[in-house]
């Protein structure tokens, strides 16, 4: 069964790769595909056709559920990054073999003088338990490192300062406290939030729930807004809001569904507010 897709972007504006056809290759488990830019004693797989990428550039193989990627430059880094995430990523050091990628969807990167060249990896689904173990009560009863109520007015104050990184991980905007209030004005249960009382629940977040630690005045580069700063670089790191979480921003979209997508790791609400499978 084919687990891997690799696919080349077919417009060469876009990263000057030029994809020839097949523009996808299919990989089943334990099969592989060497990436590059090819030419005469150097056969590979997936051509990548700009004369910044070495002519073979590195190894691409699928593992049951997941993928691995081998960096067979001497002297490069590549970039794995996670389309769908909050700005995640993973580099492949140089002369790096067969590392797990942790992503199902997943863009290459590879370094090219001004530009970059990539491509994309869908991987199989990933396993999951078909339920959670039934946790004990009572005082053996493990804590919760973040307890967040999802249905809360400051959890949508969460969303809301992530959303900027959630939808574009290479963002660097930290909404300020005036425009989450013109964020979730339209929000049926927060037509009356005012500044003040959405600087409050951002300060229950930092000291109460995700507990941010106030960092010295003498640290260099201490920013005024560091308290929305640190819940935002907290709360994707753990994945405390995820890209379904928009939808609770957006009061149009079916209740059910909004909760649908959060709770089952086989569906997701895209930025757009559309459901879709992975």
């Amino acid at each position: 069964m084919n687990t891997v897709l690799v696919q080349v972007p077919q417009d060469p504006t876009a990263n000057h790769a030029l994809a020839p056809s097949p523009l996808v290759r299919e990989l089943g488990s334990g099969e592989e595909a060497i990436f590059g830019r090819g030419g005469r004693g150097h056969p590979v797989d997936i051509e990548l056709s700009h004369p910044g990428v070495s002519r073979t550039a590195g190894r691409v193989r699928a593992t049951e559920d997941f993928w691995t990627i081998s960096n067979l430059s001497p002297d490069r880094t590549y970039v794995v990054e996670n389309p769908e995430g909050g700005g995640e990523f993973v580099k492949v050091a140089p002369r790096r073999l067969d590392m797990p990628v942790p992503f199902e969807f997943s863009r290459v990167v590879l370094p090219a003088g001004v530009t970059r060249v990539s491509f994309l990896v869908f991987a199989h689904q990933h396993t999951y338990l078909d339920q959670s173990p039934i946790a004990p009560a009572g005082p053996d009863a493990t804590t919760s490192a973040y307890p967040l109520d999802q249905t809360a007015k400051y959890f949508l104050v969460l969303v809301a300062l992530c959303e900027p990184r959630l939808r574009d991980g290479a963002s660097a905007v930290i909404p300020s406290v005036p425009d989450v209030v013109r964020r979730l004005a339209k929000h049926p249960d927060c037509g009356d939030l005012s500044r003040s009382a959405v600087g409050f629940h951002i300060d229950y977040l930092a000291r109460t729930k995700l507990r941010i630690r106030r960092p010295s005045a003498d640290v260099p580069g201490a920013r005024a807004d560091w308290q929305r700063a640190a819940l935002v670089s907290l709360a994707l790191r753990f994945d405390l809001v995820r890209v379904e979480h928009i939808a609770l921003l957006d009061h149009d979209l079916p209740a059910a569904l909004v909760q649908r997508a959060i709770a089952s790791p086989s569906l997701r609400v895209s930025p757009s507010g559309l459901a879709v499978g992975t």
